[in-house]
């Protein structure tokens, strides 16, 4: 009889599922790390402080109070009345509790919306450089990117006019992310409103706004795509607390969209995972909630370390770097630097520079084709600022190196 091989009974979806060269690179620093080599990381988007003590009390406090069974699907129903306010007051959207669901993470919450919104058949249109999962996800979902690009010239925003040229039938979902991982990009109101005539004028068009950044913003103003005219309807508001709260090992997310999608997105949720950790997601009230002191000072630390990295980046002959006006991300043009060589290497792709940053010089980045842009790489600034000196000052001898 033949021997049974587990490898061939994997389904077309999982051997086609990818972990991810963000995880992949963060690996190989850790395994060169665990070798004994100097490795300073700049990939994984975490930020390097601890949560907030009166928000890691709370999470106590509500284990000793009982919070430790199972939470409703959708949430509990304090932290989705604390999510609602906090939308009405700060973003200006109109929310009530019943169109907020609590994910387990940001993540749960933009794949419980597109599951809710996507099938086979749908179009999603997807501005480069976007975050890697979105892409993955909509393509989990049966659904068909578009992918339009915008480069460093463009300061990373695709022009609406360009969208609306992509928009067909099939369009069901414009995805946006503002402040913007990777580029640190970051729409101004005029551009939504655009954005929204836009949408106005398609019949089934909706925007999934992932606002995961909204704390970590450093210049410019904060707008929630959802609070212009006619899009509260047509928009699935997507945030979490990891980012601006220091809260990555907590899981804790959250989307706000129009009823029946909500309610969708909640029954795409049971099927999961069902609901959030009951002593986190009361926790979560008071991070909202409570004092914001710690959230202002680690945005002060983000702002002194982008003018570090842009100042740096800026002096490398070969890099291009536009203006970050948010999140904790660099997203340098190096096409400047690509067909050179180290020796007998030749920097041929972003994927090849970045392995050699990492083995030859323990600078661990990520390449840009993870995010849809070819010629870039991304740099996380969420490190101390004696790592990102080191690593800045090894980045601009490397890159001097190149013939």
């Amino acid at each position: 009889m033949p021997g049974f091989d587990p490898a061939q009974q994997l389904s077309a979806r999982a051997q086609g599922a990818d972990e991810g060269i963000i995880m992949r690179m963060a690996q190989a620093a850790r395994d060169l790390k665990a070798k004994g080599r100097d490795v300073i990381s700049l990939t994984v988007g975490e930020p390097d402080f601890h949560t907030p003590h009166h928000i890691r009390e709370a999470a106590t406090a509500a284990m000793a109070k009982g919070y430790t069974h199972y939470a409703p699907v959708a949430g509990m129903p304090e932290l989705r009345a604390a999510v609602a306010r906090k939308l009405q007051t700060e973003n200006g959207l109109d929310y009530q509790p019943a169109n907020i669901v609590i994910a387990n993470g940001a993540k749960q919450a933009i794949t419980n919306a597109v599951l809710a919104l996507v099938g086979p058949g749908d179009e999603v249109i997807m501005l480069a450089p976007f975050w890697v999962s979105y892409e993955i996800t909509v393509r989990f979902a049966g659904g068909t990117p578009v992918v339009l690009s915008a480069g460093v010239d463009e300061a990373y925003k695709v022009p609406v006019a360009r969208i609306a040229t992509a928009v067909t039938p099939r369009t069901k979902l414009i995805m946006l992310n503002s402040p913007c991982n990777p580029t640190g990009a970051v729409w101004t109101r005029t551009e939504m409103e655009a954005l929204a005539q836009l949408v106005r004028g398609h019949a089934r068009l909706m925007v999934m706004a992932d606002e995961i950044y909204e704390y970590i913003l450093f210049d410019g103003e904060m707008v929630s795509f959802g609070s212009l005219p006619g899009m509260l309807e047509r928009t699935v508001t997507v945030n979490g607390l990891s980012k601006g709260f220091a809260m990555t090992g907590w899981r804790l997310g959250y989307a706000a969209a129009p009823l029946p999608v909500a309610q969708a997105m909640g029954r795409m949720q049971s099927i999961t995972s069902a609901g959030a950790n009951q002593f986190v997601q009361m926790a979560g009230v008071t991070a909202l909630e409570g004092d914001r002191a710690a959230v202002a000072d680690m945005r002060e630390a983000y702002r002194r370390r982008r003018d570090i990295v842009l100042s740096a980046l800026r002096a490398m002959p070969g890099v291009a770097i536009g203006p970050i006006p948010g999140t904790f991300y660099a997203f340098p043009d190096v096409s400047g630097l690509l067909g050179r060589r180290a020796g007998n290497h030749v920097m041929d792709t972003v994927e090849a520079l970045c392995d050699w940053l990492l083995e030859t010089h323990g600078i661990a980045t990520v390449p840009g084709t993870a995010f849809g842009a070819e010629n870039s790489i991304r740099l996380s600034f969420a490190a101390s600022d004696d790592d990102l000196h080191r690593a800045l000052t090894r980045m601009a001898g490397a890159f001097a190196s190149l013939t």
